[in-house]
């Protein structure tokens, strides 16, 4: 009944005048079979959607081809986007907007005549008419070069003249600066990085390309960490993100943070909240803290009393690696179970964070359990919360119009917070916390909705942090969409054979994202680095720059 023309099951229930049954239990009771009807419903649409992609798993096992719905990751199908709330204003965008002509670099100039001979005797120049035309040239430049060689017979040793700054091997940077560009822009697999080579004219093996696709290097990974320090230090609050990867064939993770000013990748083994502290902390070693915020954290965890008594006999304010708090627990408390284990090393996990100066204060995110307790403040995606409500399907007509009319309030609503953002005022924060507790305490009749509308009550704190901070965003756009990233080379690429191979793809990932945000052309800056040369500004330096003049966080009392 959701989809098509109007059955006679559907036309009945339009047609049906509600307010005219004045039996109250009457209206119960069709109220209730109605939602009956929907809880049916979606129970049938469930098992249909797994039949499908079981049939598709099987079809894959036995060697077919793809399946219908899949991930390509062996992961179920995800849910619905949201595009339409995901676009910017169509002003945004129009002032945006640049002339063709002025992104042009004129490379040479070149005047064409016109043939006297075919003028009229009284024709009189006019000056001239320009017409720019973008043109590619694309042909090898292979150089032989002749080394002088010197021998020394006191001194028995050969001297020999160094190639030019950038060149080592048998190719030159710009060859392998287009490697790196096909394989991270253009998400080219190596086989087809191989291919496109030889057509223009290189004769290069597919292990020379992947040889420096995954880690020939080192000075990118270095940029890399310091392009996440500059970051981390430029917002006291962070966008957190993950998206599934796959590593020599196994499940893994990959973690997406960013802010206006950068962008960085992380391929995790688990995505718990241990991990999401490693990201935070930018890969440095991990560091335990025994005090009265992880002893608080440990009651809340429902540790034990007498672990407890154990943990508190340890020494407090005190940070310890990872290797020596494990000795030191085992030591403590030889019977430790290992969820109680988990649970206090979790706990003294973010004591340490907590203690430690610079750390995020909050966090742009949605609800999922790792990133909570990690910062001070969580604040959740209004987008993402949204696409609950976009995911309800009722087949009762009433239903759908009570569905339509809710998300219209949801976004009307939505968009007040974005007009509040843009001057925001003391006085208008009570009038819209007011506004958001009358929405959410909507009451439809429409049983899956109305739970739907007081889960969301419950997130009110996290949903209105932007009335603190009317800096932050209202949603997680920035980590969703640079996550695709990692989703459009996973698709094509699949995933990385090795732990190099990840670390490669996240340094590579790193780098795009990051100058894409601070309008740095990618190819000159990887030319730039390969060469040698390094008269390019390194990208942590412009992420300093800019966050001293952005006024990314007022609301914590500075321009950075």
């Amino acid at each position: 009944m959701s989809s098509g023309p109007p059955n006679a099951v559907e036309q009945i229930l339009q047609s049906v005048d509600w307010a005219s049954i004045r039996d109250e239990r009457a209206r119960e009771s069709i109220r209730l079979l109605l939602n009956l009807v929907e809880s049916l419903t979606a129970d049938l649409r469930k098992a249909q959607a797994e039949i499908v992609y079981l049939r598709g798993q099987l079809k894959d096992r036995k060697g077919g081809g793809g399946k219908p719905g899949s991930t390509g990751d062996g992961s179920p199908p995800a849910g619905r986007s949201s595009e339409k709330e995901r676009a910017e204003a169509a002003e945004t965008r129009k002032d945006t907007k640049r002339s063709k002509l002025d992104r042009i670099r004129i490379d040479r100039e070149e005047v064409l005549r016109v043939d006297r001979a075919g003028l009229p005797p009284d024709a009189q120049f006019k000056g001239y008419e320009d017409v720019v035309v973008q043109e590619l040239l694309i042909r090898t430049n292979n150089v032989k070069y002749r080394k002088e060689k010197f021998y020394s017979p006191s001194t028995k040793q050969t001297f020999l003249a160094p190639l030019p700054p950038g060149y080592r091997g048998e190719y030159g940077p710009g060859v392998k600066s287009f490697c790196l560009l096909f394989s991270h822009l253009c998400n080219m697999t190596e086989p087809k990085i191989v291919d496109l080579l030889a057509n223009v004219g290189i004769v290069i093996s597919a292990g020379q390309v992947s040889a420096w696709l995954t880690g020939a290097h080192e000075q990118f990974e270095e940029e890399k960490k310091a392009i996440v320090e500059s970051g981390l230090k430029s917002t006291p609050w962070q966008h957190i993100d993950d998206t599934g990867t796959r590593v020599d064939g196994q499940n893994q993770h990959c973690q997406v943070l960013c802010n206006p000013l950068y962008t960085a990748y992380f391929t995790t083994v688990r995505k718990d909240r241990l991990t999401i502290i490693d990201v935070l902390r930018n890969g440095r070693e991990r560091i335990f803290r025994i005090n009265e915020e992880a002893l608080g954290l440990l009651r809340e965890f429902n540790v034990s009393q007498r672990v407890m008594r154990r943990v508190e006999q340890m020494p407090f304010h005190q940070d310890w690696s990872e290797a020596e708090f494990n000795r030191r627990l085992s030591d403590q408390i030889p019977d430790l179970h290992q969820t109680a284990r988990r649970r206090i090393l979790e706990g003294c996990a973010l004591a340490a964070y907590h203690a430690e100066p610079g750390h995020v204060r909050l966090l742009v995110c949605d609800d999922a359990k790792q990133f909570k307790l990690v910062p001070e403040e969580l604040a959740l995606c209004w987008i993402h919360e949204g696409r609950h409500y976009q995911s309800l399907e009722p087949c009762v007509p009433q239903h759908r119009q009570l569905l339509e009319d809710f998300r219209k309030r949801y976004w009307d609503y939505y968009k007040q917070l974005r007009t509040y953002q843009q001057a925001p005022t003391r006085e208008q924060v009570p009038p819209l916390r007011d506004q958001f507790d009358e929405l959410f305490s909507t009451v439809t009749g429409y049983d899956v909705l109305d739970e739907r509308i007081a889960r969301t009550k419950t997130h009110k704190v996290n949903l209105l942090m932007v009335l603190d901070h009317p800096e932050i965003p209202l949603h997680n756009n920035s980590a969703e969409l640079e996550a695709r990233l990692r989703v459009r080379k996973r698709v094509v690429s699949y995933g990385p054979r090795s732990a190099m191979g990840a670390q490669a793809w996240d340094t590579m990932e790193t780098l795009l994202g990051t100058a894409k945000k601070l309008g740095v052309n990618f190819f000159h800056y990887l030319r730039d680095r390969v060469s040698g040369a390094k008269q390019m500004p390194a990208l942590a330096d412009l992420i300093d720059q800019r966050a001293r003049t952005a006024n990314l966080s007022p609301s914590w009392g500075g321009g950075t």
